[in-house]
């Protein structure tokens, strides 16, 4: 392949630029330059490329005060190179063998190129060269053709004691949702992804018995204005980083109303982010406005915990793997309980041995760019 890891530090790169892809191999040689940002080049049969011998399409668009430039290779693999531009016009060429996902050694950093200054904090945002945090921060699968299980815990954040057994006792394929009204989320963000796990930011939205059922404070509401909802969306996304996506808490009324509901959708599409809808309510719009806007999206099939005690939790796990058989993917929902994380525990442990192929939520997720 390419060679082990490089450390380097390259004056127009990111420290992040230089460390978070999967192994990268410093080339000391000088590369042409492309003739510009968002230009195509079609690479002859037998020609040459920089790195193997691609015969496809190379597009290259400006990173950081890098031209990143990434071809397709006869055997399928995509190469990306990033070409420095210091002040001398010499640098050094990075290349890697781009794969979805985080080096482990980088997971609880964020990409600084998929983040942006706001009042409300830094929120994320589509990379320059096109890279969406929802590819970014994906749990990398097999890509084998195994039955696919994701299973996403939520509430973490809210309680320190089960945050901590969540992120401690949950196998690392388990998805985690970080609640935006809970405590420490960036202390805990950081143990989760160092731990390997994806996750997801939960957003309260409005059930339909609000307030007699509140959702907790920065609740999107029907009455909302767009731009008073956008801003309690971006204060919660402000919280962490590293998230692929948002995902309700509650919410069956927001999420059946159009008018309030759609700049919500465009605003988390925008941004390169999936949508994950727990399942809750027939009524919701996520599929509908998901499609139209291009953006990626997921639905729960099951919630796993509705009695939280290990026995009733493990029959909804065998319950979510039939209906995984059924489909080939299923996604369960479930809250960081004791009993829950005790019996998802077991299971996980048991469903490798029965074809079973637990994935990060981004994995099941349908998106119109892929």
């Amino acid at each position: 392949m390419l060679g082990s890891l490089s450390l380097v530090s390259i004056l127009g790169l990111s420290t992040y630029s230089a460390i978070a892809p999967l192994p990268l191999r410093q080339f000391s040689d000088a590369v042409p330059k492309p003739d510009g940002p968002d230009t195509q080049t079609a690479q002859a049969p037998g020609g040459t490329a920089p790195a193997g011998s691609g015969q496809n399409l190379a597009t290259s668009r400006p990173l950081g005060g890098a031209t990143v430039q990434r071809t397709v290779t006869d055997d399928g693999s995509v190469v990306t190179k990033f070409t420095p531009k210091p002040r001398d016009g010499n640098g050094p060429v990075l290349i890697d063998s781009q794969t979805i996902g985080q080096d482990s050694r980088v997971a609880a950093l964020p990409n600084d190129d998929l983040l942006e200054d706001t009042p409300e904090g830094r929120l994320p945002i589509i990379g320059p060269d096109g890279l969406r945090p929802f590819e970014q921060y994906a749990r990398p699968w097999s890509g084998s053709r195994a039955t696919r299980v994701a299973i996403v815990v939520g509430g973490i954040g809210l309680s320190q004691t089960g945050s901590q057994r969540a992120i401690r006792d949950l196998p690392e394929e388990i998805t985690l949702a970080f609640a935006a009204t809970g405590n420490s989320l960036s202390r805990w963000m950081q143990e989760a992804r160092r731990k390997g796990h994806e996750i997801v930011l939960q957003v309260p939205f409005e059930p339909f018995d609000y307030p007699a059922n509140n959702p907790g404070r920065g609740t999107l509401l029907t009455s909302d204005q767009p731009d008073e909802a956008l801003k309690k969306l971006h204060e919660a996304m402000g919280r962490i980083t590293n998230y692929t996506g948002v995902m309700n808490y509650m919410g069956a009324k927001y999420m059946s109303d159009a008018t309030a509901f759609e700049p919500v959708m465009r605003d988390i599409g925008a941004r390169g982010l999936l949508f994950l809808d727990d399942g809750s309510t027939a009524r919701s719009l996520t599929d509908s406005f998901a499609k139209a806007i291009g953006m990626p999206y997921a639905q729960g099939n099951l919630l796993l915990d509705g009695q939280p005690e290990k026995a009733a939790v493990l029959a909804k796990l065998d319950e979510l793997e039939r209906i995984a058989r059924r489909n080939g993917q299923a996604i369960g929902i479930a809250s960081a309980f004791d009993e829950t994380i005790a019996a998802i525990r077991q299971w996980s442990e048991e469903a490798a041995g029965r074809g079973i192929e637990i994935v990060g939520v981004s994995a099941l997720a349908a998106d119109a760019e892929q």
